[in-house]
């Protein structure tokens, strides 16, 4: 069966190519995919598969029943884009000012839609019942996977495999890790409040840029003397504003920041201990503040037996050439959501442009992919989909 779908697959490359580069083309930013949501949607109908569309907002869910019966395995790709300018000098370079899928999201898109088309050929022949979830919203937090969670996209599932194109491996690989791979993504927002003067009178005012100066210092010793150094966490202050004419002392100042984190524990002790470090600062500069936490994303944990399976899948893919254990990756994913209800696995598939020298990182004005990735990505996960049910 394996042969005939690795076949299939390969049938349909160029049809997997043209769907990824249209979509390079058009892209939309989260929460505003409805155009890219409306495509997905037409292109199942035209199929023949059911599909719904406008779940938790602009997600879609196809299903595919095989003739046999087995469990319901769900597959997941994200299309959303994001706010910035391609700068690629290729064909297929976006055509829409200052968005461009920067992320390989319209790989994933493109992947998952194949991967559906061969299921759905194979239907006569298939165990379970195959869920298609296409996400919308997954970089801009509260993202889309909660919703369309809420809204039923997981019901009746048994198990969910997603993959990320990562362009920071080779293709031909198959990056996987047990438990924790991708951390919790939280943001924070400070206002300091000092008093404001000329700026040859300091001593009459408040300096709101030194006591936030002052702050972001004192952040830094969260994680270097307050948090275990065996945990894994992130404190990054990436904006300071306080905008003001040269000879004048700030009244006001701002801080925006992110903490990356594993471990629940070390998460809720570094929301407090920003608030404890702030109101200290301020304490000693005889100012005020405002502090907002917002989380974001939990860590993206994966189950052993999922992730062991997948493994075994990846095995059978000709064109898998290494399989290693993923480093843990700061970056968040809202695929969390769905691992907190069912079983499942997340892993990276290596998508590595030839000859790139530099290779552009996620979120790059130049970012590409190998699209051959997409093809042993389908492959992948067609693998541990169709074979799931002789494991459980």
């Amino acid at each position: 069966m394996l042969g005939q779908l690795f076949s299939k697959l390969e049938d349909y490359y160029e049809e997997m190519v043209s769907i990824r580069r249209f979509m390079h083309q058009h892209p939309e930013l989260s929460f505003q995919e409805y155009n890219t949501a409306q495509f997905i949607k037409e292109y199942y109908e035209k199929l023949g598969i059911p599909v719904k569309g406008k779940v938790g907002g602009n997600g879609a869910v196809a299903r595919i029943n095989g003739r046999l019966p087995g469990k319901t395995v769900a597959l997941r790709a994200d299309f959303d884009a994001l706010p910035i300018q391609d700068e690629k000098d290729v064909e297929y370079k976006s055509l829409v000012p200052g968005v461009m899928h920067a992320c390989g999201h319209d790989g994933h898109t493109a992947t998952l839609l194949i991967l559906a088309k061969v299921l759905n050929e194979m239907k006569e022949e298939l165990e379970g019942n195959y869920v298609l979830i296409h996400q919308h919203a997954e970089e801009i937090a509260p993202g889309g996977a909660a919703t369309m969670i809420e809204d039923g996209c997981l019901d009746g599932v048994d198990v969910i495999f997603g993959t990320h194109l990562w362009t920071s491996e080779p293709t031909g690989t198959i990056k996987y890790r047990t438990g924790p791979i991708m951390a919790a993504a939280d943001r924070f927002e400070i206002h300091i409040q000092g008093k404001g003067g000329h700026g040859a009178q300091p001593h009459k005012t408040k300096d709101a840029i030194v006591t936030a100066s002052q702050l972001v210092i004192n952040l830094q010793q969260i994680v270097s003397r307050k948090v275990n150094p065996v945990e894994s966490a992130v404190v990054t202050v990436g904006s300071f504003t306080a905008e003001n004419a040269f000879n004048v002392i700030a009244d006001k100042a701002k801080l925006v920041g992110t903490v990356r984190t594993f471990n629940d524990d070390v998460r809720q002790y570094i929301e407090e201990e920003i608030e404890r470090i702030t109101k200290g600062t301020c304490y000693t500069s005889d100012s005020t503040y405002n502090y907002l936490f917002e989380r974001g994303y939990p860590a993206v944990v994966n189950h052993p037996k999922e992730t062991d399976f997948l493994i075994v899948s990846a095995k059978e893919v000709p064109e898998v050439i290494h399989i290693e254990e993923s480093e843990l990756e700061m970056g968040g994913e809202d695929f969390a959501y769905y691992l907190k209800q069912v079983p499942g696995t997340f892993f990276f598939t290596g998508a590595k442009p030839p000859g790139a020298n530099p290779t552009y990182p996620h979120h790059h004005p130049k970012f590409d992919i190998d699209e051959k990735a997409m093809l042993i990505a389908a492959k992948t996960l067609g693998t541990a989909a169709v074979n799931i049910h002789r494991s459980h």
